[in-house]
């Protein structure tokens, strides 16, 4: 950590006494186990008392709550929510674990991200002030913690939080009320002892801001923390911020655990639910004694990059009197299980918010979980039990959270999408890695690299554990990393910046101090013509007025064309980009001189006609999330004048039914003329009444926001031109839906005129392949069938009649094949040309003789005026002695200056540079030398 440019391990002791530690008769110690500072009502204190991997403490409280009754997990969030309502706190509702009004995290991890950038930056006023929330939050980094930690880390938690939002002009209440509440809570309303209550010091950072904070440990166990955010972090240094706020984190699981003193905090939080876990996998009739005592111990295997579980759950076990393999036997099945019920309420609570898993983004965390959750689902042999568990969650959560039932059928048809898409994924991952070790083989290493599981793994989807399997069986060695899926989350639980292209590089420094330019498109998006005043001109092309009409590129949507005119004058505009709050014109031509005036006049016809698409896009994204289900947002749009693209996720590939219903319930709201209302309002006014739906299109910046609202069909924050009813839309036609990337799909569309054009084309089109398949357009299906049956029976035709000929050649090269042939330590060798470049021919011929001789090695090569190609083929003797055709074609084809590969066993390429053929084959010949001599 960095204030003022030095780095903080901590802050001073003054930044964390307060009043209250003298009255109750607190006192700082340090943890030499730890080095961390600590206050406590025991002077005699050796320790922290935290259960963590330097071994402060065990746990106390299990078997043991030190509250003075036990709580379930809703009982204890109201039990919260109600003491700091009671205190003047404003209870408001949960935000969503989808972080849509953030554009640099993809999930709420904690419950000050609600409030982050806008509240804390002083930007716009907190919803109420103090307030208390209850927030679900997801944390990826802590998922391979989840299991071995007997519940202290989940994936998904709940964490209740007390905030405070203190002004330079408003004090509401900072550290000494903060710890009173908190320590009110502790002892008066859970009953826990005072002196049972340990503050340990610490510094923390998250999203963007900083503050010192006191962690809280009961019986061994960290059950909240209290931060005091007082800095902004910028380029790794701590500035001051104008707003102080209190940010706490109590845990909700853990004080419930902590109030049961239960075996886990799984069995406290997920009970029934666990145990129809336990009793699916045959988890039956182990020793509670045995589980309580590693409990007590569990804080040892807290993951952290400077610590080794394998290590600490050695040490459990001798200290248990037990070998690692009984300790493993008994124990890995069992966090197995608790990684089970924790991974499915959060994969629950994921799609239910509309999120697809796919490669990028909040997508692929999904996808990582849901892989996750099946590979502990394999360890206990109920893979196919995974709906079932997942189900149950729903029920039991969507009691506090109705959208989990609402969205029930789509989260269980996209697990089963995504099972399927797994099963696939092992199935050509296990070859994948046979062809792996192979090749690490065959360069004389022994193990796979982590760095390599990890490209397994993004790339195609593979979880180590199963590489480990399928390598080991090939005699490779694999380590494991223990925090692999945590290291994998990290890298993707934040968004990557936003792409920001400077189209005029250098300008916006030169414009900067200008006045704010006036927006008329926004005025009145119908206005045509317009005069403004010149006030700057750079370069003789760049021209900025004090106000104008001409729509700036944003949002997907190009900028406006058109011409200015002045004295007698006319210039064309070509561009127009906003710098910051300058919009600068370009020109083409002779620019107008600083202060005259101008009159601008827009290109209408391409102005009209980005607005009915743009005005398209809105109507058709309501349309399509209609008909695909509430998980379908937009993932990116591009209007144009003759057609527009916007991106929606969706977990499989649209049907044409689906296409048809999303055109045909478009084309409905058009035809009901609804009203398209424009709006500037504050950011949270607009949150409040419309929800997190706003942000369809990305994050719009700003303390106001443009919302664009289509009557009861869509509502968004946009900038962009739009029409005044969906009337003058005219109608929409689909053109055509093509999936872009794994969990999004492209529709492609035209509205008004360009519509009507595209719909002329596709008649053209029919009305030409009736007259190439000589039927009338009604039997178009029935003439391209038969046509399309007659010409595969030609082709199998073809296929028989080149086998046979390619038996009869082989036949009549094995003749000839002694004096053409050559050998190499056992291995034989056949090279041959082709007249005329007929793959077909070349394959069969070369397949039959190595069937015919497995030691055999053809290469047959054949060339045109343009290129050359060449085809290896080796028998499966040949391949036993360590040769490898796709290193034969690989290295011949780059003598052609093109490339080769393929298969041990079979490969082919080629070049364009045809005149250096006979040194290709030398190389061939080389290679092939080399290969035998090696294996000889």
């Amino acid at each position: 950590m960095f204030v003022g440019g030095l780095r903080l391990k901590r802050f001073p002791e003054s930044e964390y006494h307060v009043p209250l530690f003298d009255e109750i008769g607190y006192v700082r110690k340090h943890c030499p186990v730890c080095d961390e500072y600590f206050w406590t009502q025991n002077p005699d204190q050796k320790t922290c008392g935290e259960s963590n991997p330097e071994g402060c403490a065990p746990y106390t409280f299990i078997k043991n709550p030190p509250t003075s009754r036990p709580y379930t997990f809703q009982e204890m969030r109201e039990t919260f929510l109600s003491f700091f309502e009671k205190r003047g706190h404003t209870r408001i509702k949960p935000y969503p674990v989808v972080a849509r009004w953030r554009d640099d995290l993809y999930f709420t991890h904690a419950s000050i991200i609600d409030f982050q950038p806008y509240v804390t930056n002083g930007i716009i006023p907190p919803p109420a002030n103090p307030l208390v929330i209850s927030q679900p939050c997801l944390r990826f980094v802590d998922v391979d913690n989840v299991g071995p930690t007997f519940g202290r880390h989940g994936t998904i938690f709940e964490m209740g939080g007390h905030h405070a939002f203190n002004y330079p002009d408003k004090e509401v209440y900072w550290k000494d009320e903060t710890i009173r509440y908190h320590h009110e809570f502790l002892t008066e309303t859970l009953g826990i002892k005072s002196e049972n209550v340990t503050y340990k010091e610490d510094v923390w950072s998250g999203g963007g801001n900083a503050g010192p904070d006191l962690e809280t440990i009961v019986g061994g166990l960290e059950v909240d923390t209290l931060v005091f955010m007082k800095y902004k972090v910028v380029n790794g240094e701590f500035v001051e911020l104008p707003i102080r706020t209190i940010d706490t984190g109590y845990g909700i699981e853990r004080y419930t655990w902590l109030s049961q003193g239960s075996l886990s905090c799984l069995h406290a939080v997920y009970g029934p639910l666990l145990d129809e876990v336990f009793r699916m996998a045959g988890l039956t009739g182990i020793d509670d004694s045995l589980l309580a005592k590693v409990a007590t111990l569990s804080g040892r295997m807290i993951l952290k990059k400077v610590t080794e579980r394998r290590r600490a759950r050695i040490g459990i076990a001798e200290q248990l009197g037990l070998s690692i393999e009984e300790f493993d036997k008994v124990l890995l099945p069992v966090e197995s299980a608790f990684a089970v019920v924790d991974h499915t309420r959060c994969l629950a609570f994921m799609l239910s918010e509309g999120i697809v898993p796919s490669n990028q983004g909040e997508g692929y965390l999904t996808r990582l979980m849901i892989r996750r959750t099946y590979r502990q689902l394999r360890v206990l042999g109920i893979e196919d039990k995974l709906l079932d568990i997942l189900d149950r969650q729903i029920v039991s959560w969507s009691q506090d959270y109705p959208h989990l039932k609402e969205m029930r059928s789509t989260i269980l048809e996209i697990l089963d999408v995504e099972k399927d898409k797994y099963k696939s994924t092992l199935k050509r991952g296990r070859l994948l890695v046979e062809r792996l070790s192979n090749d690490l083989k065959s360069k004389g290493l022994s193990e796979i690299p982590s760095d390599t599981l990890v490209e397994l793994y993004d790339s195609h989807g593979l979880p180590p554990e199963v590489v480990k399997e399928t390598a080991e069986t090939l005699g490779l060695t694999v380590n494991l990393p223990e925090n692999f899926y945590g290291e994998v989350a990290e890298k993707h639980v934040q968004a990557p910046p936003a792409e920001t292209v400077e189209k005029i590089k250098g300008l916006e420094a030169q414009v900067s101090g200008l006045p704010k330019t006036g927006m008329l498109y926004y005025e009145d998006a119908y206005i045509k013509e317009f005069d403004a005043k010149v006030l700057c001109v750079l370069d003789k092309k760049y021209v900025v007025l004090d106000r104008t009409a001409f729509y700036p590129e944003g949002g997907g949507q190009p900028a406006d064309g058109g011409f200015f005119s002045f004295g007698s004058k006319k210039v064309e505009v070509t561009d127009v980009q906003k710098l910051g709050n300058v919009i600068v014109h370009v020109v083409k031509g002779s620019a107008p001189k600083e202060g005259v005036t101008v009159k601008g006049v827009i290109d209408w016809g391409k102005r009209y006609s980005l607005m009915k698409h743009h005005t398209g896009t809105h109507v058709l994204m309501g349309a399509a999330r209609r008909v695909l289900g509430e998980h379908t947002w937009q993932a990116g749009a591009r209007k144009d004048v003759d057609r527009t693209r916007i991106d929606v996720s969706h977990y499989k590939r649209l049907t044409l039914e689906e296409t048809h219903k999303i055109e045909l319930l478009a084309n409905e709201a058009i035809a009901r003329n609804i009203s398209v209302e424009t709006a500037w309002m504050p950011r949270e006014e607009a949150e409040k009444l419309y929800g997190f739906r706003l942000y369809q299109g990305g994050v719009v910046p700003g303390r106001e926001i443009r919302v664009v609202k289509s009557g009861d069909w869509d509502v968004e924050a946009c900038g962009g031109t739009h029409l005044k009813n969906t009337g003058e839309l005219g109608f929409i036609k689909i053109l055509h839906t093509e999936r872009i990337q794994d969990g999004v799909e492209r529709i492609i569309f035209s509205a008004g005129l360009p519509a009507l054009k595209a719909i002329q084309n596709n008649d053209k089109l029919l009305s030409e392949l009736s007259e190439v398949l000589n039927a009338p357009q009604d039997k178009l299906v029935k003439a391209a069938k038969r046509f399309v049956d007659e010409w595969r029976e030609a082709r199998q035709d073809k296929k028989r009649l080149i086998a046979e000929l390619a038996r009869k050649e082989a036949a009549k090269t094995g003749t000839t094949q002694a004096a053409e042939t050559v050998s190499f330590n056992g291995v034989n060798y056949l090279a041959r040309k082709f007249e005329h470049i007929d793959l077909d021919r070349m394959i069969k011929i070369a397949s039959e003789l190595t069937k015919k001789d497995p030691t055999l090695v053809t290469v047959f090569y054949g060339a045109n005026q343009k290129t050359a190609r060449i085809v290896v083929m080796a028998g499966k003797e040949a391949v036993k002695q360590g040769i490898n055709a796709s290193l034969i074609a690989k290295e011949a084809s780059a003598v052609l200056g093109g490339g080769g590969s393929g298969r041990p066993d079979f490969a082919q390429g080629g070049g364009t540079q045809t005149n250096k053929l006979p040194q290709a084959l030398k190389k061939a010949e080389e290679t092939t030398k080399k290969q035998a001599k090696k294996t000889a």
